[in-house]
């Protein structure tokens, strides 16, 4: 086990990793104890907990102190950039989008990137290092060829890419042709993730994405023709009528296409909090049951397909670093899902987008306006933030432990934290019991296991461990955990 000392997390290795196979079928009565909201840990304390007094200023100090203790080999960090513009509006969607046809607006968002980018490597000069560049969004390939490769040149004059490194964006296939991938190529981009979320034609009309699943397998097609390193593919299970049925036509087609990473996501119906989620009627959506059937059809599916169970939401090929990095313990869970680089910084830049740089989170205006007015004042456009205190460290953790490796040595955090962990959580040990009891887990003298069956519901274990969502009205901020 290992502990990043520039930023007091610990990222666990547990002496024998859990080996996800066949899972087994669920009763109803755990089906409905579980019925209850929780977070997702891309972060530990979540979002929610963010602060207004975390500002700019706040994120130059933590910028500061990474050039003395930089995290990461080499003090190379990720970096993501995120472009909220879409030509159309996808319902399921709670992501920070802007909807728009006039794709010149992208210019001016690009003239103020470049200003946030200068601020902050102003912060960390000489020219500080990536080994992750990952473009999100919103469709980043709303951009036109022109627009990205301007933004890839800025970013190569203020960033040193290391060699090797990972360079990704999310591609929407409707937006996407042959020689737009050429030029993504060109570009230097070797890892691309389509939104596929259903085939199913039916389930695509009722969230407003239709595509047809030949212009995305001619497009995968071409891609590994012109020797992209991974082609990733988003799929998302919970949406409007879908079912078993559809769901595994969608799967077979998925296994035909034979992506190297697949991520499948829950669908979090939060109409209150997402205004275009309140076009989707709620009277189709699949019942909890229903989304539990569809996961653990997809667990069967993929893995008798070969694909390693990363955990939670993602599956990959054997040989895929993200596999690899699960057999070895160096998995990492970060704002965009699990990750190859457990002691990375992660710098990230746009409208709304969440840094995590040492023990601080800081996220930016989630407002154009917002955005641009803090810019053009020369500030830095964090408007909200936390800094972890230690009991958030050792905290993050175990749940980065359980969400990512399902299992952790209690000697291992005993070391590392310089506590006595069953006496620090003792009181989270005795309400796992039930949990054990379920099957769940097991625990016994040396640590905790997440058992096949637990992997349903390893949010629910980690949240025994998160101290702010011990209330139901702190939980009913979140999705859905099944």
């Amino acid at each position: 086990m290992r502990e990043s000392h520039a930023t007091g997390i610990l990222w666990g290795i547990p002496k024998k990793p859990i080996a996800v196979t066949h899972l087994p079928l669920i009763d109803t009565d755990l089906l409905r104890r579980f019925d209850v909201s929780g977070p997702r840990y891309t972060s530990y304390p979540t979002a929610e907990r963010f602060v207004d007094a975390f500002d700019g200023d706040a994120l130059s100090v933590a910028l500061a102190a990474r050039q003395i203790a930089p995290a990461g080999a080499g003090g190379a960090m990720s970096l993501y950039v995120h472009l909220p513009f879409c030509e159309s509006l996808c319902y399921y969607c709670a992501c920070n989008k802007i909807i728009t046809k006039h794709h010149n607006k992208a210019d001016q968002y690009l003239d103020y990137l470049c200003k946030e980018l200068d601020l902050v490597c102003a912060k960390l000069s000489p020219t500080p290092s990536i080994s992750q560049l990952h473009l999100g969004g919103g469709s980043p390939t709303f951009l036109s060829d022109e627009q990205l490769r301007r933004l890839m040149k800025e970013i190569n004059q203020r960033f040193r890419l290391m060699p090797g490194s990972e360079i990704a964006i999310e591609v929407d296939p409707r937006t996407i042709n042959v020689q737009r991938l050429g030029a993504l190529k060109e570009m230097g981009f070797n890892r691309l993730s389509f939104g596929v979320q259903d085939f199913d034609p039916g389930v695509q009309k009722s969230v407003n994405r239709v595509q047809p699943a030949d212009q995305v397998f001619e497009l995968v097609a071409q891609a590994r023709a012109m020797d992209f390193e991974s082609i990733n593919v988003d799929l998302i299970y919970g949406l409007p009528k879908q079912n078993t049925v559809s769901f595994t036509e969608t799967l077979r087609q998925v296994v035909v296409l034979s992506p190297d990473r697949i991520a499948l996501y829950a669908y979090a119906h939060l109409p209150t909090r997402f205004k275009s989620q309140r076009r989707i009627d709620s009277q189709v959506l699949p019942s909890g049951t229903e989304k539990v059937a569809m996961l653990a059809l997809s667990l069967q599916t993929l893995q008798d397909a070969g694909y390693v169970y990363i955990g939670m939401d993602h599956f990959a090929k054997p040989n895929d670093p993200l596999a690899v990095a699960k057999r070895q313990g160096r998995l990492h869970r970060n704002f965009q899902g699990y990750s190859t680089q457990p002691d990375c910084d992660l710098l990230a830049c746009g409208v709304s987008s969440i840094s995590k740089i040492g023990s601080v989170y800081a996220q930016n205006a989630k407002t154009l306006d917002e955005y641009y007015d803090l810019l053009d004042a020369g500030r830095l456009p964090t408007v909200r933030g936390l800094e972890l205190s230690r009991d958030d460290i050792i905290r993050r953790g175990v749940i980065m432990a359980l969400m990512c490796q399902g299992a952790l040595q209690f000697e291992d955090i005993n070391l590392a934290f310089l506590i006595d962990f069953k006496k620090y959580f003792a009181k989270e040990i005795e309400a796992l019991g039930p949990l054990s009891d379920d099957g769940l887990l097991t625990i016994n003298a040396q640590g905790l296991q997440v058992t096949a069956l637990g992997w349903y519901f390893v949010r629910g274990i980690a949240m025994v461990f998160d101290r702010y969502t011990q209330t139901s009205l702190d939980r009913a901020k979140f999705s859905k955990i099944l």
